[in-house]
């Protein structure tokens, strides 16, 4: 029996104009880029004190504090970033904005890691941002890990599915599926056609073809994606160490795997149980009009426990996913000032709105995975003009 929508009740309207009202009263704040700078100190700082001590031997320090200065990049440096969270602060240099951010040799300094910018920011700020908990949306995790839920396995084993899956989900799901998405994108260019996000969105190869050196595709992933992060994380910076002798270079590429896995396994769980949990929806169709976008964005997303600058930044700021998801072009630091707000808002329209510890929500996307429980599900609820669905496919193209 299909669930009833959460919303069915809601005065989508009046849930859209106070929510463009808190947006419009937001003043942008003179510590926004301030902030910024201040977090990219801090995962700098990090990864400098993994590598200064790196060459000691193997240890956890090493490997914690390299860890946590990738995720800091990705998560809160470059997330925001890339989608113009910055663009329009005064003050903001070329390298913090969305079109100077890692492009073309940038990427070596500002953004070093398995995904190519470019590629990243098509999957997720277009197809992931616009299309939350449809099909459409290549981050569905209930949709993408329909094999392990579906599979006759002992728990035991999907479980272990699991732990693979989140040591490893950079290089073997988010490198590979931006990259493909990219791809899409590209033979729709070449052909003649735009680049729709029915076209772009999902394909029937696998995630790892992208490694197979005898087609031409995996030859230029390899070359232009895989092999420059791959090489360089794990060759040419534990060769730098050589004066040091073998011991430290051998210790530095430990610590560098090891740093890689819990990057993995960090990043995962920040960003991974975001949009799952059998109390968050998944939806049918496009949304029709901006309410009902807004709607979709708030039962569909979930934020973790906020407010404390060390755990903000341990989360990357991801703990605030509902605001982004409803305003994706604001600064990490202007959701702080936003969340109370939006919550009572919910909590006026009788809006669900999750919020729960990070290990909760980790518990409840693992369960999603391996099967033992199942995202809600909701149809499209609205029937718009024509004049709502062109005004908010132009908001969409402007976004």
């Amino acid at each position: 029996m299909q669930d009833t929508p959460p919303f069915a009740h809601v005065d989508r309207a009046a849930f859209a104009r106070d929510l463009d009202a808190a947006r419009a009263e937001l003043d942008s704040a003179p510590d926004d880029l301030a902030h910024l700078r201040r977090m990219e100190r801090w995962g700098r700082a990090c990864t400098a004190v993994g590598y200064a001590t790196a060459w000691i031997g193997p240890n956890p320090v090493s490997m914690l504090a390299m860890s946590t200065g990738s995720v800091a990049r990705w998560a809160i440096v470059a997330h925001h970033v890339v989608h113009k969270g910055y663009d329009k602060v005064e003050g903001t240099p070329s390298r913090l904005t969305s079109a100077g951010f890692a492009s073309g040799r940038r990427r070596l300094l500002d953004w070093f890691d398995w995904m190519l910018p470019e590629a990243w920011r098509l999957e997720h700020n277009t197809l992931h941002h616009y299309h939350t908990g449809e099909t459409l949306d290549p981050d569905l995790v209930e949709e993408n890990l329909r094999a392990v839920r579906d599979a006759s396995l002992p728990l035991a084993v999907k479980y272990a599915v699991v732990g693979f899956y989140a040591l490893t989900w950079k290089f073997t799901y988010y490198a590979p599926n931006t990259w493909q998405v990219m791809r899409r994108a590209e033979r729709c260019r070449e052909s003649g056609q735009a680049p729709a996000p029915k076209k772009i969105a999902t394909g029937t190869e696998s995630y790892l073809a992208v490694y197979n050196p005898f087609t031409a595709d995996g030859r230029r992933y390899l070359k232009e994606c895989a092999l420059p992060y791959g090489l360089g994380r794990f060759v040419v910076i534990p060769a730098l160490y050589s004066p040091l002798g073998p011991w430290a270079v051998a210790s530095v590429w430990v610590n560098s795997v090891g740093a890689e896995l819990l990057n993995n396994l960090h990043s995962f769980a920040i960003i991974a149980p975001n949009h799952a949990g059998e109390d968050v929806w998944r939806f049918e169709g496009p949304a029709r009009e901006r309410g009902e976008f807004y709607l979709r964005q708030v039962a569909g997303s979930v934020n973790y426990h906020t407010g404390h600058p060390v755990g903000d930044f341990l989360q990357g700021y991801l703990n605030y996913q509902i605001e982004h998801h409803l305003w994706p072009d604001l600064p990490a630091k202007a959701y702080q000032r936003l969340q109370p707000r939006v919550k009572a808002i919910c909590e006026k329209h009788g809006v669900p709105y999750v919020q729960e510890g990070l290990h909760r929500r980790v518990k409840k996307l693992v369960d999603i995975m391996v099967g033992r429980a199942s995202m809600k599900r909701a149809p499209s609820a609205v029937r718009a003009t024509r004049d709502e669905e062109s005004r908010l496919e132009a908001e969409r193209a402007a976004g």
